[in-house]
């Protein structure tokens, strides 16, 4: 088979090489892609680095047409990219080919923002000066992203730090590699020059280390694991780096006596089920009051009963495998420890089989579960949510924000007052209505508190606050 290679200084190397599996037929290879070495990394950083000074002063029009010929090729090509999502990550392939529109769509958008780079011009409190704001472009920024997104994540890193004009190397996780080459061969034929773009795929603990040791690394964005971006902050402080996180989430969504029950349902197994639970911003702990509890089990019962768990390739499945067998066990060894805590067993939880071998789990659906049971504090990644009863709303509320989690939470409710209530004083980053927790718009801004993420926002404008870095320069007329 091809192996597909990393991008270093423009060239395309590396001869060692890691099978990427299709978790929905493990019988099949996706491809053979290059296992990168330290050395490898370092070399992507200098060539980073050197690439720098020219790429940070290039016309905002280069970049303009280098971001737009990328997106409009992902857009071209969403179906066959959409296909190659399915296969290497095991999101159904609605949801794939969806996650590829909107990777197209994230470069659209920093196209656009490239030809709207502005500064500000302010008199000085003292005469006969004047002085200029402007933001400018960090340096080297280090990309490290999770295999739950193979390429709307990569795109809304990579998007905005080019458009800012940084040069970049950038480390995709291990198990989903397709997509990522695929979005840097994109960038690489649209016109990056040399070293502005290095792809150095391979082990966290040899490329990931490598970016963090490096001081010529001046900003490191990381979306994965609470433990490994504790790593990552404290090895940027060490070399003085900016560093932006985005980590995990126990996201609650309540559901109150006055809620639709149909849309509470629907957003509830949005938010919980679909891309198997394997998604930050899924709703793991529903909250749901006394008077519409048992309604609410019984319908959401009902809807499981009706989703389709097989390869995500075949038309009618509605949640496809787990990622792989190391998340299976997780997933599985969690509903063990739920059922060891006392919480119902109400729906799933079984390993099951299909026509071609993977890594199938149904739907899982725990009750009478309490706020402090690890099912309910800890994050699973998975398509495993715990139910928990409580009296009204403000006990909903507390339970709510009663998490070292904060970055989406929901409400399902018809009172106007609990809705604006909610949005003001839930300890999140992003408060839902009335819709599932999990999906935001590429054009506003993605983040969350607590321990949930670290540093400015993500997408949108608000990407150039840690993109850029600001200048204040003042001159005598």
């Amino acid at each position: 088979m091809t192996i597909y290679q990393n991008l270093i200084a423009g060239e395309w190397v590396g001869s060692n090489a890691t099978k990427n599996i299709n978790p929905s037929d493990t019988n099949e290879v996706v491809g053979l892609y290059a296992d990168g070495s330290a050395d490898d990394t370092r070399n992507a950083i200098a060539a980073a680095k050197a690439a720098f000074p020219a790429w940070s002063r290039s016309g905002i029009w280069e970049r303009h047409v280098i971001l737009k010929k990328t997106g409009d090729e992902i857009m071209a090509r969403k179906d066959e990219l959409g296909a190659l999502l399915a296969r290497e990550e095991g999101k159904t392939l609605p949801e794939a080919t969806g996650e590829v529109i909107r990777a197209s769509q994230i470069f659209e958008f920093f196209a656009g923002e490239a030809l709207r780079l502005a500064g500000e011009v302010l008199p000085s409190v003292r005469p006969n000066i004047g002085v200029e704001i402007t933001r400018e472009a960090l340096g080297v920024i280090g990309i490290i992203t999770p295999w739950n997104f193979p390429i709307a994540i990569p795109a809304w890193k990579i998007a905005p730090a080019l458009c800012y004009g940084n040069t970049i190397v950038f480390k995709p996780a291990e198990l989903v590699p397709a997509c990522s080459w695929a979005i840097v061969d994109i960038l690489h034929r649209a016109g990056l020059p040399k070293g502005v773009l290095n792809l150095v795929m391979g082990k966290g603990s040899v490329v990931g280390q490598a970016m963090l040791e490096s001081p010529d690394v001046h900003g490191i964005t990381f979306t994965g694991s609470t433990g490994t971006g504790r790593r990552v902050a404290a090895a940027s402080i060490e070399h003085n780096r900016k560093f932006q996180l985005e980590m995990g989430g126990k996201n609650p969504m309540v559901v109150l006596d006055d809620a639709d029950l149909n849309v509470a349902v629907e957003a509830a197994a949005n938010s919980g089920f679909f891309s198997t639970g394997q998604r930050c911003t899924a709703s793991s702990r529903l909250i749901v009051t006394e008077g519409i509890h048992d309604k609410f089990v019984a319908a959401l019962t009902d809807k499981l009963n009706t989703l389709v768990v097989d390869n995500a390739l075949k038309a009618g499945t509605h949640i496809g495998p787990v990622v792989d067998e190391r998340q299976l066990k997780t997933d599985t060894d969690y509903i063990e420890i739920g059922k060891s805590e006392g919480a119902k067993l109400a729906f799933g939880g079984e390993v099951i089989s299909r026509e071609t071998p993977g890594f199938y789990l149904q739907p899982t659906l725990f009750t009478e579960a309490t706020n402090q049971m690890r099912i309910s504090r800890e994050e699973i990644f998975g398509p495993v949510v715990s139910l928990i009863r409580v009296k009204d709303y403000d006990e909903a509320l507390a339970t709510a924000n009663d998490t070292p989690f904060g970055l989406s939470a929901g409400i399902a409710t018809t009172s106007l007052k609990h809705a604006t209530h909610f949005k003001r004083n839930s300890e999140a980053g992003m408060v839902m209505v009335n819709l599932p927790t999990a999906g935001v718009d590429f054009h506003v801004p993605f983040g969350g508190r607590k321990g949930s993420s670290y540093g400015p926002r993500e997408q949108g404008k608000y990407a150039a606050e840690f993109y850029t870095t600001v200048k204040t320069a003042y001159t005598l007329a």
